[in-house]
């Protein structure tokens, strides 16, 4: 008896050595730090234009649009993802997220899903029951599905990375 007690336990030990907590932050642009801001910037650049080899005007004037929240997850005060947060009315008619990344190196255990419903859920408190409304790189389309969302366009080309409209209606 005793020792399948101690398996037990070893064995809960085990399972949470890989939990692997995440802080959370959603910050209006005009609150970021300059180094919380370089940090984010230098994530995205890293995956969009880095990563995806895909030059592309980044700045966009968005990032400090009335109403705009950057959301940033952090490991150990490290960025490892982040989503910007839109109102109606500046990427779509509805609210968008956007911007969506993760650190390559902090990828392979299910970040992008925690971010997406971390983004889900601070849309939610930003503007309760409002639809949200991305452009998604067509290879992303099931990841956003089974977070609810339904594409609503044709594929179209954007930076010539095919894209799709999607919509998660509340």
């Amino acid at each position: 008896m005793l020792k399948k007690v101690g398996i037990a336990i070893l064995s809960f030990q085990l399972r949470t050595e890989n939990i692997i907590m995440i802080h959370w932050q959603s910050i209006p642009f005009h609150q970021l730090t300059t180094v919380q801001l370089y940090e984010l910037l230098r994530l995205r650049v890293d995956v969009f234009v880095v990563e995806q080899t895909c030059p592309y005007p980044e700045l966009d004037g968005k990032d400090c649009a009335e109403g705009v929240h950057h959301l940033i997850g952090y490991i150990d005060n490290n960025i490892v993802a982040c989503a910007r947060l839109l109102p109606a009315g500046i990427s779509y008619n509805n609210v968008s997220i956007g911007r969506v990344a993760t650190k390559e190196s902090a990828r392979g255990n299910g970040l992008g899903h925690k971010l997406l419903s971390e983004a889900l859920r601070q849309c939610e408190q930003l503007w309760p029951n409002t639809d949200i409304e991305i452009g998604a790189q067509e290879h992303l389309t099931n990841f956003y599905q089974n977070h609810g969302f339904l594409v609503t366009s044709d594929m179209y080309l954007e930076d010539d990375i095919p894209h799709v409209d999607m919509l998660l209606v509340k």
